[in-house]
């Protein structure tokens, strides 16, 4: 399978090196701009499919950035990365074509489940999932079971996509949430929890009868190819 690529632009050195360590060793392939002018060049150069832009760079602000970025690359995912607060800023961002933001300082953890969510939806494009007597078109936003299709709220069809992209896979209670909710969102996971009880019982689930979602307790849940 190829590597995800993805172009880091961060001109802090030690951020920048750190990042670029941890995205490699996600098995991402990364290239690392410290300006504005190198990124716009290597965005010129090199095939692309994810960019993290820090919007304070030495050259030019990243919101121009961002919107050159997009005009000449309209498929291209963009994600912010800023230490600014004031809500206009992150408006500005989002105006000139950026998909998604981070405000520093933030976790680690939070920037590679957002790029992982990125990267997935990247992969998935208009790929048909399958897993057991249950289908799933990422494009079209519809899913059928037995060949019936299912009345899905949002949540509901981003979580059981993510569960059906990692099938048979156990996924942690954080990575749905930081992927099905993303970071910006705080609080009890008890609206997993009543997420998952909700797709249960679209997916027919009640009343004692088998489950195609199987509860790890203390992890999280993997979806089965049938219901146990």
């Amino acid at each position: 399978m190829e590597l995800a690529r993805i172009l880091l632009v961060e001109d802090d050195p030690t951020i920048g090196d750190g990042l670029r360590q941890a995205l490699r060793a996600q098995d991402y392939a990364v290239a690392w701009a410290e300006s504005g002018t190198e990124a716009l060049r290597v965005a010129a150069t090199e095939p692309l499919d994810l960019v993290l832009l820090d919007l304070r760079l030495p050259d030019m602000d990243g919101v121009e950035v961002c919107r050159r970025l997009r005009a000449g690359h309209p498929a291209l995912t963009i994600v912010m990365l800023t230490a600014r607060s004031e809500e206009i800023d992150v408006v500005l961002g989002l105006d000139a074509g950026a998909d998604d933001y981070l405000t520093k300082p933030f976790r680690l953890a939070e920037l590679l489940a957002r790029v992982r969510a990125h990267v997935r939806r990247l992969a998935l494009g208009d790929r048909r999932l399958l897993v057991g007597d249950l289908e799933l078109d990422p494009g079209a936003r519809r899913a059928w079971l037995k060949g019936d299709e299912l009345a899905l709220r949002p949540k509901e069809f981003d979580l059981l996509a993510l569960l059906m992209s990692e099938g048979g896979r156990v996924l942690t209670r954080e990575r749905i949430m930081a992927e099905v909710w993303d970071a910006h969102w705080f609080g009890s996971t008890k609206t997993l929890d009543m997420h998952i009880a909700a797709l249960r019982r679209r997916l027919g689930e009640v009343d004692g009868r088998p489950s195609r979602i199987t509860t790890l307790r203390g992890v999280g849940y993997r979806l089965e190819d049938e219901p146990t």
